[in-house]
This record gives structure tokens, C-alpha cells and sequence, in this order.
């Protein structure tokens, strides 16, 4: 099947009802603020920054206004050496693991800082006060409240490129380092700020693309994110290199050349990727996140709503091998482990779907071989990373030949891995952070450092009785067929009990409907050039889904159909969380 030139790689959203609500330039930008500056009356602005904001790049934005008192909102925190040891314990000394932050950014504003800002601010008898930063909105919200956001992705990428991280005397760490201190910290302090003042936000300033600001006022935006709740929609994939990668992705989504391969590819995690809000042709990119902190029961359902709170459960990444290497061999934790050791809820269960596999050999390894001694096998495992010597995987691993369609399901504290020449649809819980990694066949990362190897976190979560036996029983294509008419085939592809979400196969020439069971939905198109999506009452319009692209379906979108615009054969892999 030629893929070529239909997945799409910025999906936008058109948004209807405000077709003159984003302003993209310097001057307009000004222009619409100042018309809510009252003349010769004290106006206070203020503009809550997401950390990874360029401020140089806002300060400039702002110049034209006729602004008679600054306040920046950083210089009222700690001292970053200050803030660095509050929260040493939680980051830990690991380079990727620490513990997910109980801290709230308040908790580093002394009290006396932000009242004499205030004070300040009061004795400010007219004109424009901006206050701006990190935190502005603790010290008020103003007149004129304005949201400056990023997405994540950029933000790993300025670190990439040098920013360091807020308010910290270490400039100078390895960049995933700098992904660990925003994940596990600065992003949750941001996150609960962001999540108070979206409903009051009078602006959402766009600061994604760097010297490119794009604002709409709080109302237009507030509205697209209520519009999108109700109807399915795409998120803005990125992929990137690692030392696994293959070409898959390179030749069938067109991606540029970047001189080596592309490994992954997030294109279904509301966490990490981002929305492209269409006004009538102007673009907000906002981070998806922000629709789960708006519109949680529209988009989970209220089941899911109430179990998970304001998270996304659910996420579909890829994982592309093709000409490429083994990934390394990991485990993920158990429940009660995250729980103890991270503070996080729940763990990262998941699932291989097999998109593509190319020749004879293409495999995964999963669960312990029968007769394994655990013992003798940790000893192998710290021997191979102490002693540089090779770990014999094939004498402790199963080695699982697959190929295209299968479905191996890998349930917490199961050791696995997928082989070379796998093109990988990971469909898993959101944790996916907290990777074991085991053994990695002796390589270096990209930057030539000795990846991170976590033999005593493995070792306290492999479920040694996940042999050779219990994983052909188990975990290998438990497919059951749900139904079957002229319309298509249903079938349910996992996952294990122990998992709390299920996986469905949905195969048709025609159109089938799709029922809801109180969840969202997540779906990818593993077969087929192109689906569409329609409502059957007429909530949505309908939506072109084309290979390979993941989909999400609010609760609130309702009952919908899986058509096939030309007679050929369809298939979608649904995920849901069970009831």
C-alpha cells in the first residue's frame, strides 16, 4: 500500500463562529490590549507565563504599550539555590526517575515579595502596569488577564538547544535531565496555575513558534476548546531519533531528512502533543493538555471522569525498528511501586500492535523463559552492565516471531522488548515515563552517553511466573470476535485483566456503527488509506482519518460510524477504558 502523502502532519481543527479573532502580529497584538486600557485610569496587566517562555521575546511584544510599571514576576521567587534544595528530594539523584511533585508554586513566593509588589502596584496612581512572569498571577490578577503558553515539545526542544530550566542554579544538565526537572516538577507547579486561571483568562497568548505570537481573546478560545470536546479530533504528532530508530516512518510520512532515523513518533498523548486551533486560516497551537484541564467529563466521560480526575489515561505512540535495533530490555512497575516510590496513581500497562514487520525475523521478546532462575539472571543483567559483558537474551527472554496485525499485550512487571524490523503501535497507559530499562545491547545514546540502566527497579517488579507457557496463554493474539455482519467485524484484541483498558479491531468494506461504553475513545487507522468518521445524530461533521494517523473521540461526540468512502477493507484499533 503506497501511504505516501496522506498522513497528515499538522492536522488543524477548524474552529466556527470566530473568524477574526486571532491577531498574529506586534501591533495588532498591542492594539486589542490597549482597547481595554482605560486612558488616564491605572490599568493592570497581567501575563502568566508557562516556564520555557521566551521573556526577552514578551518583553518586546509588549513595547509599544506605554507602560508605566513593570513587574516581573521571577525576581519575587526564591533564589534559584533556594528552590534547587527544596526540591532536591523529589528529583532525586537519578538522571531520569524522580518523584512526581507534591510542591505548588505559591510555596516559593515568600508572602512579604508579592506584597510589596502589590504595594507597588497600589501606589501606582494611572497608566499601565504590567506584571509578567512565572507566577504573575500570584501576585494578582488584574484588569487583563493574559495566558502565555508554549507546548512541550517545544519547550524539549529550546532545551535542546540551551534554555535551562526555571529558577535553577544547574544550567549546565544533559537534556534529559532538563526533561526530568520540568516533568516531574516545573510543568506540575505551571499545570495548577494553568488550570485556575483558563476559565478567567481575558487573552491566550501564543508563544509556540518563536517570534511568531498569535493571541485570541479568552472567550474565542474557551469556545474552541468546548467545540472540540464534543467532536472527534487529531492532535499535532512529532517524532524523533534514537539509537533503535529505523526509516519506516521516514518513507511513509514523508518527514524530512534528518540524518539519521526516526524511532518515535507521539501522535496520542494530550500530555506531551498539541492542538491547532484553525480561525478562519490563523492558527492558535495550544497544548492539548489544556482541553483535559477545561472539559475532563466532555472529553472522558463521566465514569472515566471520576476515576481519573483531570488525566488522560490513555495514550498510542510509535515505535519504528525497520532497519533498525532491538529496543532495550525493560519492565515497567507495578501499581503499588509507582505508587510508593513515584507518587503516581497508576503504572504503565500496555500493548504492542504490530502495524508492519519486515522479513523472517522480526520479534519480541516477552516474559521469562520457563525454568528461569531469577537470580542467575539478575546476575547475568549486572554482569552485562558492570563487566561490559553481552547478556544472553535468548537463554532468560521468549523470543516471539510476529508479524503485521498481531497484538502481544504486556501487562506491568512483564520483561519485554520489540525486535528489529517491527513497526510498533504502542498502545499503553500514560505513565510512560518509568521504563525499567534492563539491558540496552551495550549501546551509547545519540550524544555518545551511556544510556540509564535500572537493574534494581527491574528486578523488584518482573513477574517471574510470566514464563513461556503463561505468555502463549496469555498475552500472544487473545483475539475474541464480538461480531460479525455484512457491515464488518468486531473483535476484542485484549488486554489482559489485570489492565484496565480494552482494545477493539474494527474491520469494514461499508460502514459500522460504533457504540460507546462511557469512555473516550482512541483510535488509529491500521488498515486502509483513509476511514471516515461520521455521527449518527449529526453532532459532529464528519472526519477523514487517514493510515496510520490516531484519532480521539470525546464522550461527549456520541454514537458514530466507521464508513469506507470506496468499498475497501478498513480497519481501526479502538482503545477505551473498560467499565
Amino acid at each position: 500500500m503506497d501511504t505516501k502523502n496522506t498522513f497528515r502532519r499538522f492536522p488543524s481543527i477548524k474552529i466556527d463562529g470566530y473568524d477574526n479573532a486571532v491577531v498574529t502580529d506586534c501591533n495588532s497584538i498591542c492594539s486589542q490590549i490597549s482597547m481595554l486600557c482605560t486612558k488616564n485610569i491605572k490599568t493592570v496587566i497581567v501575563v502568566e507565563c508557562y516556564p520555557g517562555i521566551d521573556q526577552n521575546e514578551l518583553r518586546m511584544l509588549f513595547s509599544e504599550l506605554k507602560i508605566n510599571t513593570f513587574i516581573y514576576s521571577d525576581d519575587l521567587a526564591l533564589p534559584p539555590a533556594e528552590i534547587d534544595a527544596q526540591v532536591k528530594r523529589e528529583l532525586t539523584n537519578d538522571p531520569v526517575f524522580g518523584i512526581m511533585t507534591t510542591y505548588r508554586l505559591e510555596e516559593f513566593y515568600p508572602i512579604e515579595n508579592l506584597e510589596k509588589a502589590r504595594c507597588k502596584i497600589d501606589n501606582t496612581a494611572s497608566g499601565i502596569v504590567l506584571v509578567y512572569g512565572v507566577g504573575a498571577s500570584l501576585v494578582c490578577e488584574g484588569d487583563i488577564l493574559i495566558l502565555a503558553d508554549i507546548t512541550r515539545w517545544e519547550i524539549q526542544l529550546r532545551y535542546r538547544r540551551g534554555l535551562s530550566n526555571w529558577r535553577t542554579t544547574h544550567t549546565d544538565l544533559p537534556r534529559n535531565e532538563k526533561y526530568k526537572r520540568g516533568f516531574f516538577a516545573e510543568w506540575r507547579w505551571a499545570d495548577r496555575i494553568k488550570d485556575r486561571i483558563l476559565p478567567k483568562i481575558d487573552f491566550y497568548l501564543d508563544m509556540t513558534i518563536q517570534n511568531t505570537p498569535a493571541m485570541v481573546s479568552g472567550k474565542a478560545y474557551r469556545d474552541a476548546l468546548m467545540q472540540v470536546a464534543s467532536q472527534p479530533f487529531r492532535m499535532v504528532p512529532y517524532f524523533d531519533p534514537g539509537v533503535w530508530g529505523g526509516n519506516w516512518m521516514k518513507t511513509h510520512f514523508e518527514l524530512p531528512e534528518n540524518g539519521k532515523n526516526y524511532a518515535w513518533s507521539f501522535d496520542g498523548v494530550p500530555e506531551e502533543n498539541s492542538l491547532l486551533l484553525d480561525f478562519c486560516g490563523k492558527i492558535i497551537q495550544t497544548p492539548a493538555l489544556n482541553l483535559v484541564y477545561s472539559h475532563p467529563q466532555k472529553l472522558l466521560g463521566d465514569r472515566v471522569h471520576a476515576r481519573f480526575g483531570k488525566e488522560f489515561p490513555i495514550r498510542f505512540d510509535m515505535l519504528d525498528t525497520i532497519n533498525g535495533q532491538n529496543l532495550s530490555l525493560q519492565v515497567h512497575p507495578l501499581t503499588e511501586y509507582i505508587q510508593q516510590n513515584f507518587h503516581m496513581h497508576y503504572t504503565q500497562d500496555e500493548s504492542y500492535y504490530l502495524l508492519d514487520t519486515q522479513g523472517d525475523d522480526a520479534c519480541v521478546y516477552l516474559g521469562t523463559k520457563t525454568g528461569t532462575n531469577p537470580d542467575e539472571m539478575i546476575y547475568a543483567l549486572k554482569e552485562a552492565q558492570t563487566e561490559n559483558k553481552p547478556f544472553p537474551v535468548e537463554k532468560y527472554i521468549n523470543r516471539i516471531p510476529v508479524q503485521k496485525h498481531d497484538h502481544l499485550l504486556i501487562p506491568a512487571g512483564t520483561v519485554h522488548c520489540s525486535g528489529a524490523n517491527t513497526m510498533v503501535l504502542e498502545i499503553s497507559a500514560t505513565p510512560y515515563i518509568f521504563t525499567f530499562k534492563l539491558w540496552d545491547w551495550g549501546r551509547l545514546d545519540l550524544d555518545g552517553r551511556p544510556r540509564s540502566i535500572h537493574i534494581d527497579h527491574g528486578a523488584a517488579n518482573i513477574q517471574w511466573q510470566r514464563d513461556t507457557e503463561w505468555v502463549q496463554e496469555n498475552l500472544i493474539n487473545s483475539i475474541t470476535l464480538i461480531h460479525q455482519s455484512e457491515q464488518g467485524i468486531v473483535e476484542r484484541t485484549g488486554l489482559h485483566e489485570r489492565e484496565f483498558w480494552d482494545t477493539y479491531r474494527i474491520s469494514t468494506s461499508t460502514e459500522l456503527p460504533i457504540h460507546r461504553n462511557g469512555s473516550v475513545h482512541m483510535l488509529n487507522l491500521v488498515e486502509g488509506e483513509l476511514a471516515t468518521l461520521i455521527s449518527e445524530d449529526g453532532r459532529f461533521a464528519p472526519m477523514e482519518l487517514h493510515y496510520a494517523g490516531t484519532c480521539i473521540v470525546p464522550e461527549a461526540a456520541g454514537t458514530y460510524l466507521i464508513h469506507s468512502i470506496d468499498g475497501t477493507c478498513v480497519r481501526i484499533v479502538i482503545a477505551c477504558v473498560r467499565s
